[in-house]
């Protein structure tokens, strides 16, 4: 038997960067930066546009409304129960595998909603009638839902901010969110909003293609590392074991410092090839370097200093990246970008920092200059 390939983590790190676009940026649209990525998270749609404009060696500003306009991407409730933008016709893999998890059918949802799973095929069937070729703010969905006797007392949970009686919705592939109406919320057919949209395929359909998307952009990686991502791990082991297992040879292991881990086969000799990188990046918050592996990877986020990058209240600070590791945090005041270079990393690279910081004001249309401290 063939020992497994082994890598170091300066070389993962360093093809991962290459995979998520950041060394080099690149010639690519909008919409093949958020499929590469697998996604990009949009509770803060400001912070996904600028991850996507990080990563495009030319960019303008509206873009990634004019792709949501135009079908190409979609906004949906997605990994981990958050908020966004995926490749219209990829979306469905993901959402199958959240659908998989079948969270509506915990009792104790069923204790707190008084919704049964015998309850969901009328309630999902009320909300496919209401959008069926239409666009309604979340107070005209809820109505038209309302409607019917027998969901009456879901109001208040249905008119919530959180949306978490419209999350299975959105992996079953009921909903999309629509354009907004100034400052209120909407919902559509996701056939209504793209004509790429391809449905929700059937799980044993679905996990091979997820697996691999993810895998694509964050390997080398383990069954724990695509569960944090997928769902904050509430994803069962044992079913997540099973998806990994149907790839058969098509995945491989490499011995990562000592640890076993995932890659896509295919991938197995341009990761063993790639040499150790110094790059500096400024990426912004919820950016999906840190989100994809997980905040908890201290391969990433150095020990010590998760609470830096992931605050109170699920905030993901913007991040300085120095070879794939996070090297420092980063805010905007004003014309002034304070950069906060973590002092086990030595003196800060105050050139590139400052060039990254320009690339940053060009992006954004404004004259930036850093400020780097020792945090």
């Amino acid at each position: 038997m063939t020992a497994p390939v082994a890598v170091t983590w300066r070389q993962a790190l360093a093809w991962r960067m290459r995979r998520h676009l950041l060394e080099p940026v690149a010639a690519v649209s909008v919409d093949e930066v958020v499929r590469r990525l697998c996604g990009v998270q949009a509770q803060v749609p400001s912070a996904a546009e600028l991850a996507i404009r990080l990563r495009q060696a030319s960019s303008e500003a509206g873009e990634v409304g004019g792709a949501l306009a135009e079908g190409r991407l979609v906004r949906t409730w997605a990994m981990r129960g958050t908020l966004h933008l995926l490749a219209a016709g990829d979306a469905g893999s993901f959402l199958s595998l959240l659908a998989a998890g079948r969270t509506w059918e915990r009792p104790s949802w069923i204790r707190y909603f008084k919704v049964r799973p015998e309850d969901w095929p009328p309630l999902r069937a009320a909300v496919r009638e209401a959008l069926d070729g239409r666009v309604l703010t979340r107070e005209e969905l809820v109505a038209a839902i309302l409607a019917q006797p027998a969901f009456a007392h879901l109001g208040d949970e249905l008119r919530s901010g959180w949306g978490t009686l419209f999350k299975p919705l959105a992996w079953q592939g009921d909903l999309v969110f629509g354009p907004s109406r100034g400052n209120r919320t909407t919902f559509t057919s996701p056939w209504t909003a793209s004509d790429a949209w391809r449905g929700v395929p059937s799980v044993e359909e679905a996990a091979p293609a997820a697996i691999s998307a993810y895998l694509g952009a964050y390997a080398p990686a383990t069954v724990e590392h695509f569960a944090a991502w997928l769902s904050r791990g509430w994803m069962g082991k044992r079913l997540l074991k099973a998806w990994f297992a149907e790839l058969g040879d098509r995945l491989a292991t490499v011995d990562l410092e000592g640890e076993a881990a995932f890659v896509r086969a295919e991938d197995v000799d341009e990761l063993a090839a790639t040499r150790p990188s110094s790059t500096v990046r400024l990426l912004g918050g919820f950016d999906q370097w840190v989100l994809g592996p997980g905040t908890d990877d201290v391969h990433v986020i150095p020990p010590g200093r998760r609470s830096a990058v992931s605050r109170t209240a699920g905030w993901i600070a913007p991040v300085v990246v120095a070879g794939g590791v996070v090297s420092g945090t980063w805010e905007m005041d004003g014309e002034l970008v304070r950069v906060g270079w973590f002092a086990e990393f030595g003196k800060a690279p105050k050139r590139a920092i400052e060039a990254e910081v320009a690339r940053l004001g060009a992006i954004l249309g404004r004259e930036l200059r850093a400020r780097v401290s020792a945090a």
